[in-house]
C-alpha cells in the first residue's frame, strides 16, 4: 500500500495507516492503539507535534469562543482525556456543558480523573460510544467539536453526517487534525521528523513504536484540506471553511448547520 493520501471519495475505511485492512477490522485495531497511549495520550500529542497542539487547541477554542451563559452544550468526540472540553468550560467561565464521547474507555478513565481533580465534574459528561452512531437526539448541541481523533474514525462520511444530525440549527463543527503541509522545505523536514523521529521517542516513551508508527502514517492517508472540506460539505454543512495553522501541519476546518 501507498502513502497516498485519500480523497474526498473516502479509503479511510480500510486504511489501518500504510496497512490495508478488511471491512470492520480497522476499528479493533484503532482502539487497541489508545488503549496503549491512554495514560501517556498528552505526552503523545507533544511528541507527534513538537508541543504545538497546545497552542492550536487555543486557536481552537478562540474560534469557538463559547458564550459564558447557561445552556450552551457543547459534543467533543474523540476527546477522551477531555484536554479540548476543559478548556471549552474554562473559557465559557464554567457555563457551558461539554459530553465528552470517545470510544475507547480507557481514554475516558484518564479524562474522568482529571476533570474530577480540576474540580470540573459538574459541567462534564462521559459517555463511550462510536462517532458513527452518536446516541443522542437530532438537535441536540450547539457546537461538535474534534481535535486530532477524525482521521481514527473508518467512516468519516457517517461520522460528519451524524454530527450534521445532533447539532442545532445554527450550530457550529470544528475539526482540528493534521493536514497537508503546504510550505516549501518545510513538509520536508516534518517527513524527517515524522517518520524518523516520532516513532523512536514513542518507543522511549511507552516501550513500543507501533501505536505512533500507526499514527503518523494516519496523518499521511488523511485527505488533504480541500478534499476534507469537500467532505464537510457533502455531510450538509454551509459555510464550510479552514484555517491552516503552522504552514498546513494542521488545519482547523468549520462548517455551520444553517
Amino acid at each position: 500500500m501507498t502513502d497516498e493520501r485519500v480523497s474526498a471519495n473516502g479509503g479511510m475505511e480500510t486504511s489501518f495507516g500504510f496497512r490495508e485492512v478488511g471491512a470492520g477490522e480497522k476499528q479493533p485495531l484503532v482502539n487497541d492503539v489508545f488503549h496503549k497511549v491512554a495514560k501517556r495520550y498528552d505526552i503523545m500529542n507533544d511528541v507527534m507535534s513538537a508541543g504545538l497542539h497546545r497552542v492550536w487547541k487555543d486557536a481552537m477554542i478562540a474560534a469557538l469562543n463559547p458564550p459564558r451563559r447557561e445552556g450552551y452544550r457543547v459534543l467533543d468526540v474523540a476527546g477522551g482525556t477531555g484536554d479540548i472540553a476543559f478548556r471549552i468550560v474554562e473559557a465559557s467561565a464554567r457555563h457551558a456543558h461539554a459530553t465528552v464521547l470517545d470510544i475507547n474507555g480507557s481514554m475516558l478513565a484518564v479524562g474522568a480523573e482529571r476533570a474530577r481533580k480540576k474540580g470540573l465534574s459538574a459541567n462534564l459528561d462521559f459517555v463511550e460510544a462510536n462517532a458513527e452512531d452518536l446516541p443522542f437526539a437530532a438537535n441536540s448541541f450547539d457546537a461538535y467539536t474534534i481535535a486530532f481523533g477524525i482521521r481514527n474514525v473508518p467512516r468519516i462520511d457517517v461520522a460528519l453526517k451524524e454530527a450534521h444530525r445532533v447539532l442545532k440549527r445554527g450550530g457550529r463543527l470544528l475539526v482540528l487534525e493534521f493536514s497537508e503541509v503546504e510550505m516549501p522545505l518545510l513538509d520536508r523536514f516534518y517527513d524527517a521528523w515524522s517518520f524518523n523521529a516520532i516513532p523512536k521517542f514513542g518507543k522511549l516513551i511507552t516501550g513500543d513504536d507501533a501505536p505512533y508508527q500507526y499514527l503518523v502514517e494516519s496523518i499521511r492517508k488523511f485527505p488533504n484540506q480541500r478534499d476534507f472540506a469537500a467532505m464537510i460539505k457533502n455531510a450538509g454543512f454551509s459555510r464550510v471553511s479552514f484555517t491552516n495553522y503552522t504552514g498546513g501541519i494542521a488545519a482547523l476546518h468549520s462548517g455551520w448547520k444553517i
